[in-house]
């Protein structure tokens, strides 16, 4: 019993701070503007391809992110910096609580070569590989081996989330120097990937394009240092759908997939504010 109503203490003591806390730092009115690094996964996803000569789903592709490897030359040279997958973000506080933001996701997304899968559908565009292997074919439920000479298929620059989202956000517990909070919410938007394609023997393409949307849910953990500095870690999940994807530099060759999609962030960040008026009401 004593051990209960000393941990019912500490819970109520740490619930006060953290209104004391958000009492002494209202963010209503507050912007704030971060930038982090990404790891993706992926489900895997049927992938539709067809244009004048072939017509054909891949199925369970298997695809895997591209994170670069840590280099202070790439991550914090400004020039460079986009090269790896990141996360921005720009938002605002229009209650003490909840913020709506817009942001950008630069995922990457590499189809595994070198595996076999199911093929439905047909191919007659008399390419023949300089092996001899010839893809052209009815194909029923058959196995084929995603050999570099048939399909490289990558978002690699990149799977681009361009995205607006609305988070309530909860000090937890609190200093007068440094609190923790927790975020959640959900958000929306459209994918403009780089695709980088080689479909059998068609020049490669690699250009944006608008290609469909995705939404998702996002959790966070905040830790803000002088109430104007913070780190933040976060889990994004959702759905991604793509039914307009280019795959050469024919406009009528296109491609279509869905699948489900989770980020794991790490985000540094600053808050700031264009007006001295606190307004700190709820």
């Amino acid at each position: 019993m004593k051990k209960f109503i000393l941990l019912i203490f500490v819970l109520f003591s740490c619930n006060v701070q953290a209104q004391h806390f958000n009492e002494n730092y209202g963010r209503k009115g507050n912007f704030f503007v971060y930038w982090g690094w990404n790891r993706a996964t992926y489900t895997n996803s049927d992938i539709h391809f067809r244009g004048d000569n072939y017509d054909f789903i891949l199925n369970n592709v298997v695809a895997k992110d591209r994170q670069s490897a840590f280099d202070p030359e790439i991550y914090l040279n400004p020039s460079k910096m986009t090269i790896p997958q990141y996360n921005f973000r720009i938002g605002y506080f229009f209650k003490n609580h909840y913020q709506i933001s817009i942001g950008a996701d630069h995922m990457k997304y590499v189809m595994q070569n070198g595996h076999s899968v199911k093929i439905n559908g047909y191919i007659s565009n008399g390419y023949t590989s300089p092996s001899g292997t010839n893809y052209d074919a009815t194909y029923a439920d058959d196995d084929i081996n995603l050999k570099e000479d048939f399909l490289l298929f990558e978002h690699t620059d990149g799977l681009n989330y361009e995205n607006i989202e609305i988070r309530r956000f909860d000090v937890v517990w609190g200093r007068k120097n440094i609190a923790f909070a927790l975020s959640e919410g959900l958000g929306i938007g459209v994918l403009v990937p780089r695709t980088n394609t080689t479909l059998m023997n068609n020049d490669r393409y690699d250009e944006f394009h608008l290609a469909g949307y995705a939404f998702g849910a996002v959790l966070a953990a905040n830790v803000t240092i002088f109430k104007y500095f913070f780190i933040q870690t976060e889990w994004k999940g959702g759905f991604i759908n793509m039914p307009d994807i280019r795959t050469t530099m024919s406009v009528t060759d296109r491609a279509s997939q869905h699948f489900w999609f989770s980020q794991y962030n790490m985000v540094f960040g600053t808050n700031f504010r264009f007006s001295s008026n606190e307004d700190n009401k709820k």
